[in-house]
């Protein structure tokens, strides 16, 4: 049974730092697509960052590039999202998603990934 959990949200103010995590507990981590999400109130889910097979190809949506940073540990099966200069656009609820496809290039639709977390919320205040 795929898991996935998210960790490390919170309240910051603008121009602060999170880290956020989030922990698989299925199997062959490595080969999966693994992707950040955020969905503010009223909007649509939106694709964040993600990394294809074993690491590669590390994708960001424009709006977060230079601020946010992907990683992956393979050994522990988790993926972290460092969020800098964060802004109050960033907030929204904070999902991780999960591919199971095997594929090197990540994708930025939500209706590619199979797997979901419950999400970690983000508030950042002006």
């Amino acid at each position: 049974q795929e898991e996935l959990v998210e960790s490390g949200g919170g309240l910051v103010q603008a121009g602060g730092s999170l880290r956020l995590g989030c922990g698989d507990s299925g199997r062959t981590f490595a080969t999966k697509i693994m992707a950040w999400f955020r969905q503010a109130p009223g909007k649509e889910r939106e694709f964040v960052t993600a990394s294809g097979y074993s690491g590669a190809n590390i994708y960001y949506a424009d709006s977060v590039k230079g601020r946010f940073v992907f990683s992956r540990d393979n050994s522990k099966s988790m993926i972290y999202l460092q969020m800098n200069s964060l802004r109050p656009e960033d907030t929204g609820l904070y999902y991780c998603a999960a591919d199971t496809s095997r594929g090197f290039f990540p994708t930025a639709a939500p209706s590619d990934y199979a797997y979901w977390g419950q999400g970690t919320q983000v508030t950042v205040s002006s």
